[in-house]
């Protein structure tokens, strides 16, 4: 057997040093606005695409990558190689069915993996299948690992404003006024099958980071070390002070905090916070 090497998306919204400690190879949506159109990361930061989101009128639209680009990725490798291609949920994106139909064209095996969740949710199973490989443990032995943090990854986020669900579909415009007017924040949650789905609603920004903890806490048990993300769309503030409440109650192992990119964050708008949690990689060993 060849080396097992790690494919994801941008959507993962993992750091630079997440990215070469375990040379990911990451392949990029497409972001447009207007006409111009910018690959998510690699033209486009996070910083730049917000400034854009903010200041200007025109809705960005995201494109999933071109089988062609995961098949010249995965013909990278080796014959001998085995790739494994951790992506964004199928339910969210068509990213997974680009890198299958890619996955098809080439020589080296290519385990898919859909993760069942965005952002740094992707990311942490991502991680866990990197370090997994990096130890030099076998194809089934990693995916028994892999499958088990999907399982166990906890990803909730709460949106400062409901305008962009509304606009990208998730919620009619009378909901989105009514939330408004009443200065209600949902909180929002990665389910089993995949899809966004509500987990609670609060009243006011006081009582986003309060609920943020509260279902960290309910999903994951305090007593055992963990791996956490604290990610947001421009709200670096309220990440710190989210940060601030999980450490009071969690031994971490494993930590980033960091900004959503614009593939994720064009669909939720500036101002939001959330984090993504999990057992730590010990942990999921066991």
């Amino acid at each position: 057997m060849g080396n097992v090497k790690i494919v994801t998306d941008s959507t993962a919204d993992l750091s630079k040093e997440q990215i070469e400690k375990y040379s990911i190879n990451v392949i990029p949506l497409q972001v447009t606005f207007g006409t111009e159109s910018y690959a998510d990361g690699v033209d486009l930061s996070p910083e730049e695409f917000y400034r854009k989101l903010t200041s200007g009128t025109e809705l960005p639209k995201t494109t999933q990558p071109s089988p062609e680009m995961f098949r010249q990725t995965y013909e990278q490798s080796a014959a001998d190689d085995i790739i494994i291609s951790a992506h964004i949920s199928g339910k969210l994106s068509g990213t997974l069915n680009s890198a299958e139909l890619a996955s098809k064209m080439v020589e080296p095996k290519v385990v898919l993996v859909d993760t069942k969740t965005a952002s740094q949710g992707v990311g942490r199973s991502v991680l866990v299948a990197a370090e997994a490989a990096q130890r030099g443990l076998e194809l089934d032995r990693i995916m028994e690992v892999v499958n088990k943090s999907i399982v166990q990854t906890f990803s909730v986020f709460a949106v400062d404003t409901l305008e962009f669900l509304q606009r990208n579909g998730r919620i009619g415009k009378a909901a989105s006024l009514l939330g408004s007017l009443l200065q209600i924040r949902p909180i929002l949650y990665a389910d089993p099958e995949g899809m966004v789905a509500p987990y609670d609603k609060v009243r006011g920004r006081s009582q986003v980071i309060p609920s943020l903890v509260n279902a960290a806490l309910k999903k994951v048990s305090p007593d055992r070390p963990i791996n956490l993300s604290v990610v947001h769309t421009g709200a670096e503030d309220s990440a710190h002070k989210l940060l601030k409440e999980l450490k009071n109650h969690y031994q971490i192992e494993d930590l980033h905090i960091g900004m959503v990119g614009p593939a994720i964050g064009a669909h939720i708008g500036p101002g939001a916070v959330g984090l993504m949690i999990q057992p730590s990689f010990e942990t999921l060993l066991k």
